[in-house]
């Protein structure tokens, strides 16, 4: 057995898992109190936010792309990004949809290796950024966690400087295989992350994003019937939105483990923390249906390229001719 198919496994008996154990400590109505309290308003509020949030991600991801030196449109981003996100959310491993961006925009290009780094970039730096939105709010507002985050805080900033000195250290000289890939590395953050034009627009479109999926698990919290102030959600939702980058499957697993935890922490019930994450999961799904839509106009459009058609000739020859304008005599 191969390490990544071992990995995969290894992923898939931790969903069960943790799934397993909240059903066993909590039995299965909350995850069907969360399927039934599902409702238009809220998966129309969640479509709508996601609107926001995968434009962002897309615009995210052109400037990172356009930094290592990679040509992409808003549209054709916007309609990769939905693509992907449908294929995490419904497909095991949560990052297949990204893989599958990155080989298709790199074949685009011709750069399939560059193509998938901007892919992998972007998402990193969606991640920091994510990162340092949640320590700074769970610094300074009640949560569960909140005694660990000066500790916390002084990591990431430690972090933070050491990955700022190497992208500023000139590049490594050798033929080695580190000596190579970190200076790739060091080019491809300095080029694509850091540049003076790219940094400000990648934080902002990142904190959007965050900001929208906090919107959208708060409004999934209301839907379940939790009525907490907003001072006391909002560190739940960040924390549980952290914890939904854990690997996973198609987004179940660490975050209803987690939403059933830090719910029970404060003092809301891990049954509500549970509903809220499978309407969350539903939101989710429901938001990235577009991306189905993208997945289908594909495949008719391959569909109908490939079929030949047969056009006669005056001299009797025949011209078969493929929808895509190429013909082959």
């Amino acid at each position: 057995m191969s390490h990544r198919t071992a990995w995969w496994w290894a992923r898939l008996a931790a969903t069960i898992a943790t799934l397993a154990v909240l059903v066993w400590r909590l039995g299965t109505g909350p995850f069907l109190d969360g399927l039934r309290m599902v409702d238009g308003g809220g998966l129309a509020a969640a479509a709508a936010i996601a609107v926001l949030t995968t434009v962002c991600c897309a615009w995210r991801w052109r400037i990172v792309a356009r930094g290592l030196g990679v040509d992409l449109t808003m549209g054709t981003a916007v309609a990769a990004y939905y693509r992907s996100l449908f294929l995490n959310v419904t497909l095991p491993g949560g990052v297949v949809g990204d893989v599958h961006r990155g080989i298709s925009h790199g074949r685009d290009t011709s750069d399939v290796g560059r193509g998938l780094r901007a892919v992998a970039w972007e998402r990193s730096a969606g991640q920091v950024v994510q990162i340092v939105l949640t320590v700074a709010v769970l610094l300074v507002m009640t949560s569960p966690v909140r005694a660990a985050m000066p500790l916390v805080a002084l990591a990431l900033v430690a972090a933070a400087v050491g990955v700022a000195l190497a992208a500023r250290a000139r590049p490594a000289v050798g033929r080695s295989w580190w000596a190579r890939l970190r200076g790739a590395a060091g080019r491809d953050v300095r080029d694509g992350l850091l540049a003076r034009r790219a940094w400000p627009a990648i934080a902002a479109a990142s904190a959007l994003v965050v900001a929208g999926h906090a919107a959208t698990f708060l409004i999934a919290a209301r839907t379940a019937g939790v009525t907490a102030p907003l001072s006391e959600m909002l560190p739940l939702a960040l924390l549980v939105l952290l914890a939904a980058a854990l690997p996973n499957v198609g987004g179940w697993g660490p975050r209803e483990g987690v939403t059933a935890w830090a719910f029970a922490a404060a003092g809301l019930g891990a049954s509500r923390g549970v509903a809220t994450a499978v309407i969350y999961g539903v939101m989710v799904f429901v938001a990235s249906l577009p991306g189905a839509a993208v997945l289908v106009a594909a495949w008719v459009h391959r569909t109908r390229s490939a079929r030949p058609l047969h056009r006669p000739l005056p001299a009797g020859l025949g011209v078969l001719a493929r929808r895509d304008g190429a013909a082959d005599v």
